[in-house]
């Protein structure tokens, strides 16, 4: 199958790729490149997969997609960061929607048969009455990067009715592993592995007590290539169902690296989740898909991508 993959050149997008060329896919990507690392899919492009820099807000966006000719598009191009969407609600809506609306114009164009979206299943529902939470739930999002998330599974409803657009979106937990830049604003695990391998105390904000549900990358990668031929219409959760604090997540990264120092507070920050956890029975159902990697093997890989640069098997 001809692959389009936006943002395919970052943290998972690139796990994705490379699933994607073993399994045989020709692939495209399309990355502004501005978070994206190159050296994230040398291999791939050696392999054959063609790089287009561009951003998805861009007018010529349609013409890549247009020559390009893709069956599927895996859309992971986004802005990322609940603290960005609070403090710039607006440029978070320019790229999360207004960007993510230019790639379908482009992708109804072209004739694309479907199209795969990356959600956030820690934002989308907001503080959930029950957990884990199943994709039915209507909670409010308590973000702007949630809002611009969730108004997403109403376009593509859209795009089904009046255009015929094949569509899934995947929810997705609290993703970590290898290539999760450890001097980034998100991903807390990376985030804590480089400051413990550099000698650092990193910081937990609030009580260290909020949950979050970590999935690792490589269940998410094949979530998406499962995804290509089924699920049609349909948000699906990607997690572990398993609620893990901060405090606990801290202490498995300190078991991976040997690191002994102390925990370090800090005031809660705006715009995040006390707790959540995500209900993945559907996707097992419609999917065949579940979880395989435990928080404590996926830390211990990313350590060793941490600290060597050298992403371990998935």
């Amino acid at each position: 199958m001809r692959v389009l993959v936006t943002g395919g050149a970052g943290f998972i997008g690139s796990h994705i790729v490379d699933r994607l060329v073993d399994a045989g896919h020709q692939v495209a990507i399309v990355d502004s490149m501005e978070r994206g690392r190159r050296e994230n899919i040398e291999g791939p492009l050696e392999r054959g997969v063609r790089l287009h820099q561009i951003d998805i807000r861009d007018p010529g966006l349609p013409e890549v997609v247009a020559g390009e000719r893709p069956e599927a598009i895996l859309h992971l191009a986004a802005q990322i960061d609940v603290r960005v969407s609070v403090t710039d609600p607006v440029f978070d809506a320019q790229v999360n929607i207004a960007g993510s609306l230019n790639l379908l114009e482009a992708a109804r164009a072209a004739g694309v048969r479907k199209v795969i979206v990356a959600s956030s299943g820690g934002c989308i529902y907001g503080e959930p009455t029950k957990l884990p939470v199943k994709e039915t739930y209507r909670g409010l999002p308590e973000s702007p990067y949630g809002i611009s998330k969730r108004v997403l599974h109403d376009y593509l409803a859209f795009y089904r009715t009046v255009h015929g657009m094949d569509w899934t979106v995947l929810a997705l937990a609290n993703v970590f592993g290898p290539r999760q830049d450890p001097m980034g604003e998100a991903g807390v695990v990376s985030i804590f592995l480089g400051a413990m391998l550099g000698g650092r105390e990193p910081v937990i904000y609030g009580d260290g007590k909020q949950t979050r549900d970590f999935v690792y990358v490589g269940d998410v990668a094949d979530a998406f290539v499962r995804a290509l031929g089924r699920g049609s219409h349909t948000v699906f959760n990607i997690g572990t169902g398993l609620e893990t604090t901060v405090i606990e997540l801290w202490e498995s990264c300190a078991r991976a690296v040997g690191h002994t120092g102390e925990m370090r507070f800090a005031p809660h920050r705006p715009g995040e989740l006390e707790r959540i956890a995500l209900d993945w029975t559907r996707a097992q159902k419609r999917l065949g898909w579940k979880p395989s990697v435990t928080l404590d093997a996926g830390v211990a890989k990313t350590a060793e991508w941490v600290r060597t640069g050298v992403v371990p098997s998935t």
